[in-house]
């Protein structure tokens, strides 16, 4: 199975989509990889989607990738006696350490660490920015606020901290002991983070999946975006999280940041996923608005590597659909006479490096001979990575015989994945390219081809070299 479009589509697992016959349905309609949000599955049922996708996974041959979605910290104030209270801008309000049910005046914040962190003059959004508060004394023990907007709070209701950096690490006891789960199934390809603040978030985890999982930074807050440099080099890949960040920055500026982080994965080689809302209303209704098509091809258009789907796959009611459409909008797209333009001028130089020189070489030649296929041997995945780099106008097929490396990859932009043994000389090599290329549809006989790989074949990192080669009149021999 091939799909016709080089962006993949990342679908959430949930109550709407967690039978083995509908996440079938799901990959059959388009979706390459699946999201398992940590937020609301347990271990148990996380590791019943898992087998449900390997169950799919065997049965359509096609490696699908997996990606785990750590909760992170959820911040939240404690409950109230009368479960709501009434607020009026320009009244003072607190939030301190007194565990006491909160009134009118005050109200308990069970996270020391923002008492000890909130300065004067930080902002305080609370339930998603619907009430605006501006903290006016600090004392590490209360937060004394004005309010600025809004005219109530609840029991339980979200905190957001656009000013503010946290003097803790992203992990909580729930998100170490999900991490640990995900990591002894050995059949998770990717782990999301989430509230990244800055590089040193990365570490502990990377410490834990010792490269046994890629690390996707989700970009949900201001002050990540002060290093994002530094974030994206300590990354696998990152997720631009519209939702929370768009709570946390002024909603005009979240077309901006998209853009800009998007542009600077692809200039570090990085895979990148765009999410949130991409086709909200169609959690309720069969066809999507207008506006959401637009938004989905302007990710498409700017070279994400990924788009994903939240509720609209998990808990709505089209999942397939959702899908469906979001796959046939990413295909028009790609047609679309603007669109090798737009994904040329965004390309970037490549690093001074043999490999990098050998990708950026494979992809001239093939445009310029208009070969049918690049074909990559790969065992870390770092050479697919770097072809999908160059955004190239031909498919590229990635052969490793690693199935792991070949589920990350399902990430990464217009690579098709196949799980195959390592070559074992120059002719081997040629030949099984000519063959896979033909049996998965991207050639026929007296097409050609363009094949990077490293010699000594099957030493990682080794990418040297290049080799051109028709598919002889068999379909299976190359010349």
């Amino acid at each position: 199975m091939r799909r016709n479009r080089k962006v993949k589509i990342l679908a959430t697992l949930g109550p709407a989509s967690s039978e083995e016959a509908m996440i079938e349905k799901l990959f059959l309609a388009g979706a390459d990889l699946f999201r398992i949000n940590m937020s609301h599955a347990s271990h148990d049922v996380m590791r019943t989607l898992i087998a449900r996708i390997r169950n799919v996974e065997k049965r359509m041959g096609r490696p699908i990738g997996i990606l785990a979605d750590i909760q992170g910290p959820k911040l939240r104030v404690g409950k109230f006696a009368n479960t709501k209270v009434t607020l009026t801008p320009g009244q003072t309000f607190t939030l301190d350490n007194n565990e006491a049910p909160g009134d009118e005046t005050r109200v308990f914040l069970p996270h020391p660490e923002i008492l000890e962190s909130v300065k004067a003059g930080d902002r305080l959004l609370i339930d998603d920015g619907k009430l605006h508060l501006k903290a006016i004394k600090c004392d590490g023990k209360s937060i004394v606020t004005e309010v600025i907007s809004g005219t109530s709070i609840s029991d339980r209701k979200g905190v957001s901290l656009p000013d503010t950096l946290l003097a803790v690490g992203v992990l909580t006891p729930k998100d170490r002991a999900d991490i640990e789960a995900v990591l002894a199934t050995n059949d998770v390809d990717w782990v999301a983070l989430s509230f990244i603040q800055r590089p040193e978030d990365l570490a502990e985890v990377r410490k834990m999946a010792r490269g046994r999982v890629g690390l996707m930074s989700k970009i949900e807050k201001p002050q990540a975006l002060e290093r994002i440099d530094e974030i994206i080099e300590l990354s696998d890949a990152l997720m631009v999280a519209r939702g929370d960040l768009g709570v946390e920055m002024p909603l005009e500026a979240v077309p901006g940041i998209q853009k800009q982080l998007t542009r600077a994965c692809r200039r570090a080689g990085k895979p990148v996923v765009v999410a949130t809302q991409m086709l909200e209303s169609m959690i309720t209704a069969p066809v999507p608005t207008r506006a959401e098509v637009s938004d989905v091809a302007t990710a498409v258009f700017e070279g994400a590597d990924a788009i994903m789907l939240s509720a609209e796959s998990a808990s709505g009611a089209y999942p397939v659909e959702a899908v469906a459409t979001m796959a046939s909008i990413a295909q028009k797209v790609e047609e679309d006479q603007h669109f090798t333009g737009i994904i040329h001028a965004q390309r970037s130089e490549p690093n001074p490096t043999g490999a990098d020189a050998i990708s950026l070489a494979a992809r001239q030649i093939a445009e310029t001979l208009k070969l049918n296929a690049i074909v990559c041997y790969t065992a870390s995945g770092t050479t697919g990575l770097r072809a999908s780099r160059e955004r190239p106008a031909m498919p590229i097929l990635t052969l490793s015989p690693i199935v792991k490396t070949a589920r990350r990859l399902s990430l990464a932009w217009g690579l098709h994945c196949v799980v195959t043994e390592d070559a074992t000389d120059l002719d081997d090599m040629v030949n099984r390219a000519c063959r896979i290329v033909v049996s998965e549809g991207f050639g026929g006989p007296g097409d050609r081809i363009i094949i990077t790989a490293g010699v000594p074949l099957g030493t990682p990192g080794s990418t040297n070299m290049l080799r051109i080669a028709y598919i002889g009149s068999d379909g299976v021999t190359g010349i």
